[in-house]
């Protein structure tokens, strides 16, 4: 724990100097632009806060937000749950997975016109979206973090009589932990991506419909901070994942860092 304390500048540090880097690079590669695409990094920042007002962000922002978290949460219920239990039983493992392999393979972004067909243009198809791409590296880190269940855990846990929810609770679920979050990080970008592209169509409000609009109505400016915020807005729930999987999986991340104290 100290020495976490006594890391932290360093972490900070190390966390903000490629950001920094890159920010400089961009000021001063752009600062002598003249071309309408890609104006200079001064411009956009001095556009930034009178294009995303607190009325914008109640209007554009928050919806493509709780979009987000309905789809996640979604696919994070059905990917562990349907992940757990064809981990968990190789006869339904066996029968899952071609079909899993098949549905898989197909990039979430064509399923947005077959998801329009069946729910419509409203949030619903946007939710429907974000969750039908999340749910994969979701259910899959699942199933290999369940089937990858030490055995002699496993036959403890039968000796005394752990059995049923108790041992989901108490063995399945926590061993499986870090695969399982590898796999909520995967779809947490994944997630991101599709919310912008499902407010690419047919919406009247979100980050994606925003920013279309703005390059359709030729505000290049505009567009590139709506571009800014979606990395800004990716970077802070990174760090939020972090922080709740940093809390979740403390013991594992205790023991990880102990072990390379000890070697």
């Amino acid at each position: 724990m100290k020495g976490g304390v006594k890391d932290w500048p360093l972490r900070l540090f190390l966390a903000l100097a490629l950001p920094s880097v890159l920010l400089a690079v961009w000021w001063f590669a752009s600062d002598d632009s003249t071309d309408v695409y890609w104006p200079p990094l001064r411009t956009i920042l001095t556009a930034f806060p009178d294009v995303w007002t607190g009325d914008r962000l109640r209007e554009d922002v928050l919806p493509s937000v709780l979009r987000l978290s309905a789809g996640y949460a979604c696919a994070a219920a059905a990917g562990v749950g349907l992940g757990t239990l064809i981990g968990s039983h190789r006869r339904v493992r066996a029968v899952c997975e071609p079909a899993l392999e098949f549905v898989r393979a197909v990039p979430p972004p064509v399923l947005v016109p077959v998801i329009m067909l069946f729910a419509g243009i409203g949030d619903t198809m946007k939710i429907a979206v974000i969750a039908a791409g999340c749910v994969w590296p979701i259910l899959l880190n699942t199933v290999e973090g369940v089937r990858s269940l030490d055995a002699v855990m496993s036959e403890t846990a039968r000796s005394y009589g752990i059995t049923g929810v108790a041992r989901l609770r108490h063995l399945v679920l926590p061993a499986a932990g870090p695969q399982i979050f590898a796999g909520l990080r995967q779809a947490l970008s994944i997630g991101i991506i599709l919310m912008v592209i499902s407010e690419m169509f047919a919406a009247d409000n979100g980050l994606g419909f925003t920013i279309v609009q703005f390059q359709r109505g030729f505000a290049i400016a505009d567009m590139w901070t709506g571009i800014l915020l979606l990395g800004l807005l990716g970077f802070a729930l990174s760090v939020l994942f972090h922080t709740v999987e940093r809390r979740v999986l403390g013991w594992y991340h205790g023991l990880r860092d102990a072990t390379r104290r000890s070697s």
